[in-house]
C-alpha cells in the first residue's frame, strides 16, 4: 500500500475515534479515571466518556457492585460540576451510600419508573441535554436499534451514558461502547484492624469496541480507583525503600 494511502487512512481511522470520545492524552497526561490498566484497553487508551456503556448484573449483589463502580466513575466525571440523572426500576440505589465515592446526592436527579419503554424514552431524551454530564439507566432489555439511538444521541451531546441491564439471559448486540460485568469481592482489612475494608471488585471488560477485553481485581480507596495489582507493586516499592 502506498504510503500516502496508509497515512490518509491511518489519520481517518484517528478521526473517526476522536469523534466517538477516544480523543488521546496531551503528553505526560495522567489517565483521569486511575484504571491505568484497564484504560490501556481501550482505543488510544482513553476511557471514552462520549459514548454508551452497558453494565451486566446476572443478581441483585452484581448490580449494587456496578451501581458502586459507575458512582466511582462519577465522581471523576462530575469533579468539575454539572449534574446527573439516574433512572430507576429497582429503586435499588441508596443516594447517602454515593458520598462515599464521593458523589453528592444533590448533583443526582433520582427518577423511579415502572417500565423499560419509559426509561429509554426518558433516557433517550436526558442524553441529548448538553446540560448534564452523565445519564444511568436501568433496563431488563435493550436491542441493537434501542442502544443505537442512545449512542447518536451522546455523539452529538458528549454525556457519558450508563446502562444497568439487569437480566443477562437475553444478551444480544448493541450499539454500546463497552460492555462491562462487575462482580464484588470481599475487601481487605485495613492494617490487620477488624470490619471492612475497601470496596473491591472484580472487573471484567467482556467486549470493547476497537479495544481489548479483560479481567482485572478494582479497589475503591484513597477517594479513587486503584486495580489490584499496581497496589500490591506500590506496597513493595515501599517496603524496598
Amino acid at each position: 500500500m502506498p504510503d500516502a494511502k496508509r497515512e490518509l487512512i491511518n489519520r481517518l481511522q484517528k478521526n473517526i475515534l476522536q469523534w466517538e470520545g477516544y480523543k488521546p492524552p496531551s503528553l505526560g497526561e495522567r489517565k483521569i479515571f486511575g484504571l491505568n490498566t484497564i484504560e490501556a484497553n481501550f482505543p488510544n487508551g482513553v476511557f471514552p466518556m462520549r459514548a454508551v456503556h452497558e453494565m451486566v448484573c446476572d443478581n441483585t449483589e452484581q448490580a449494587t457492585a456496578s451501581s458502586g463502580f459507575i458512582s466511582g466513575l462519577l465522581s471523576v466525571l462530575m469533579q468539575n460540576g454539572g449534574a446527573c440523572l439516574w433512572i430507576s426500576l429497582s429503586g435499588n440505589i441508596y443516594p447517602i451510600a454515593l458520598k462515599s465515592f464521593e458523589v453528592e446526592p444533590d448533583r443526582i436527579i433520582f427518577i423511579h419508573l415502572n417500565k423499560d419503554k419509559d426509561v429509554l424514552w426518558v433516557m433517550e431524551e436526558a442524553l441529548k441535554c448538553t446540560g448534564l454530564i452523565a445519564v444511568v439507566g436501568e433496563l431488563s432489555e435493550v436491542d441493537f436499534k434501542q442502544s443505537r439511538r442512545l449512542q447518536l444521541a451522546v455523539e452529538q451531546s458528549g454525556v457519558t451514558g450508563f446502562i444497568l441491564r439487569n437480566r443477562s439471559d437475553k444478551m444480544g448486540s448493541t450499539a454500546c461502547a463497552a460492555r462491562w460485568q462487575i462482580k464484588p469481592l470481599a475487601s481487605e482489612p485495613i492494617d490487620g484492624l477488624p470490619g471492612l475494608g475497601f470496596p473491591r471488585w472484580q472487573v471484567e471488560l467482556l467486549r470493547v469496541r476497537n479495544g481489548k477485553p479483560g479481567n482485572w481485581v478494582v479497589e475503591w480507596s484513597d477517594g479513587g480507583f486503584t486495580p489490584i495489582e499496581e497496589k500490591l507493586l506500590e506496597h513493595q516499592i515501599q517496603k524496598v525503600g
